[in-house]
């Protein structure tokens, strides 16, 4: 997905969350929006100044007549209760979510009410329990998953495509995701058939990466495949 697409399919699912419901409201009030993330607010600047213009182009204007209630987990998965608490106590319109399984999991445990919207799920969100289905989702969640595990295979296809002579691929996943095992048997049958040895590596947090890439700097794989998940943000 394109970084320039994102914040528009995100206004949408806010908007389409929001619906008619908000031409219904009185002109003066203020629709509050309560915005949980998993990282800091510096390192999601970028994405969140694209939202706000993406709105006023829609005539929807920060201190007018929308209202951001920002939490930053700053990478600490525990904290996403408490925040979502907060933002329930605060009776915030709508609940977005704007990458990762986490705040959506914490927010839809502290309210069945208040619309929460999804966007770079990259889990399943019927087998995570946010839906019941994706014909008929029913409860108060909606928005955008980037589930592609059949994709899995055509990437590292192109991996293989772009660097002939690659042998060996690291993968770098998040056990915490509900899809991994799927997704890393999936991808050892295209490896196989691709004539590429993989190596999974664990990260569960931002301080995983560390770690992780000190030791690839000893493997010296060829190759590195990062599949969407919580830890990397998706």
């Amino acid at each position: 997905m394109k970084r320039a697409a994102v914040p528009s399919i995100l206004v949408a699912a806010v908007l389409l969350a929001l619906g008619v419901s908000a031409e219904a409201q009185q002109p003066k009030k203020v629709t509050r929006i309560g915005y949980l993330y998993q990282g800091d607010r510096v390192g999601d600047s970028t994405r969140i100044e694209a939202i706000r213009q993406a709105l006023r182009e829609l005539g929807y204007t920060e201190g007018q007549n929308i209202a951001f209630e920002y939490r930053y987990a700053e990478g600490k998965r525990d904290r996403f209760p408490e925040l979502a608490a907060e933002l329930v106590h605060l009776k915030v319109d709508i609940i977005v979510g704007p990458s990762g399984s986490a705040p959506i999991r914490a927010a839809k445990n502290v309210t069945k009410t208040i619309p929460i919207v999804m966007m770079s799920l990259a889990t399943d969100p019927v087998e995570a329990g946010f839906v019941e289905s994706l014909a008929r989702p029913g409860g108060n969640v909606t928005g955008l998953t980037t589930l592609s595990r059949e994709l899995g295979g055509k990437r590292l296809e192109l991996l293989k495509e772009a660097v002939p002579k690659i042998v060996r691929v690291a993968v770098l996943y998040d056990a915490a995701a509900p899809s991994t095992a799927q997704v890393k048997e999936d991808l050892l049958v295209a490896a196989r058939a691709l004539g590429l040895a993989v190596r999974f590596w664990e990260v569960r947090d931002a301080g995983g990466f560390e770690r992780v890439f000190a030791a690839l700097s000893k493997q010296r794989p060829e190759g590195l495949y990062v599949p969407p998940g919580p830890a990397n943000g998706c």
